[in-house]
């Protein structure tokens, strides 16, 4: 396939006025060698894209007319590509934009916007400390992005909150901080050592089962997964021996299934044969259990002991059966 590039101009005009969804945003492109089409501009909010408005790409040229909050975190795309959506970090300032749809945006160029370059930067260096660059640009969307995007779940509570506390007060307010905050409590709550929050939900019958109900006997792997995650699939085999292996010491599973698909669910519970007791609310990752546990990814499992105490996280393959094995002596 013949190599090309999207040349997209793109003129920002900001109208002095506000309304009630953001400041008027003019956009007009021009999109070179692709004469058909649809661009799409896109929030950007926990880490996924939702469309925001499209244009259709007619002789090579496109306009987008909308309100939007600046500065703030966006993406752009087209219906030709399948590849993701490109980051954009929009200011007060006009842009133009070479978006390299070949490369999978990796030559893509933008120039006037400040915050945009600031992003370049910070993508070239390596081992960034996040407090410092949160020092250097404060106000700046892009340190919050980086913050948020690529240092959150390698922070403790303590330091999530020190580095917000770095932010400009123009930034406290925003989504990602709120999510910032909740993400500080979420771990402080599930710690290894404190009490496991209780939940209730669905078994495969349609019952309401109590969390809470299944502790008190020994040991329990709180274990979560889903019938389309790979990994989970490979990782309960493993669940499964070690299950079989200590369960006449009482050790349990309590397996909760983030799926949609209440058949794939019952069907993955069947053709791996677990044995153990099931729940899922089949909101996927909206699942209450999932969010009040702050699982992030899948699979994911918390050991928990007779009195409802944490007492480990994320213990895989054969370090699950050393543990367990130690814990039931």
């Amino acid at each position: 396939m013949k190599k090309f590039f999207v040349v997209m101009l793109v003129w920002v005009a900001i109208s002095s006025c506000t309304t009630k969804g953001g400041k008027a945003f003019y956009i007009d492109g021009v999109v070179e060698h692709v004469t058909l089409g649809t661009v799409y501009l896109q929030r950007y909010e926990n880490k996924m894209f939702f469309v925001l408005d499209s244009a259709r790409i007619k002789d090579s040229k496109f306009h987008f007319s909308t309100n939007l909050k600046l500065p703030e975190i966006y993406g752009i795309t087209l219906d030709t590509t399948k590849v993701s959506s490109f980051l954009l970090f929009l200011d007060n300032n006009s842009i133009k934009i070479k978006l390299d749809t070949a490369n999978h945006f990796s030559n893509t160029e933008v120039t006037g916007s400040e915050a945009q370059d600031l992003f370049v930067a910070y993508k070239k260096q390596s081992n960034v400390k996040i407090d410092e660059f949160i020092k250097q640009h404060p106000k700046s969307y892009v340190a919050l992005y980086a913050f948020y995007r690529e240092h959150l779940f390698r922070l403790t509570p303590e330091e999530i909150r020190s580095n917000i506390q770095l932010l400009d007060s123009s930034l406290l307010n925003t989504s990602y901080v709120k999510k910032l905050e909740e993400v500080a409590s979420v771990a402080e709550r599930i710690a290894i050592g404190k009490p496991a929050p209780d939940f209730v939900a669905k078994d495969p019958e349609g019952n309401l089962v109590r969390f809470h109900d299944h502790l008190g006997k020994g040991y329990i792997l709180l274990n979560f997964w889903a019938a389309w995650c790979g990994p989970c699939r490979r990782e309960n085999p493993n669940v499964l021996q070690v299950y079989n292996k200590y369960k006449n010491k009482g050790f349990a599973v309590y397996g909760v299934s983030l799926d949609r698909s209440k058949e794939d669910w019952i069907k993955a519970i069947e053709t791996d044969s677990l044995t153990w007791a099931h729940v899922s609310d089949l909101l996927h990752w909206d699942s209450e259990s999932a969010q009040l546990y702050g699982v992030r990814g899948i699979p994911g499992n918390f050991v928990i002991d007779k009195d409802g105490i944490i007492v480990a996280k994320n213990v895989r393959g054969g370090a699950l059966d050393t543990l367990i094995n130690q814990l039931t002596k």
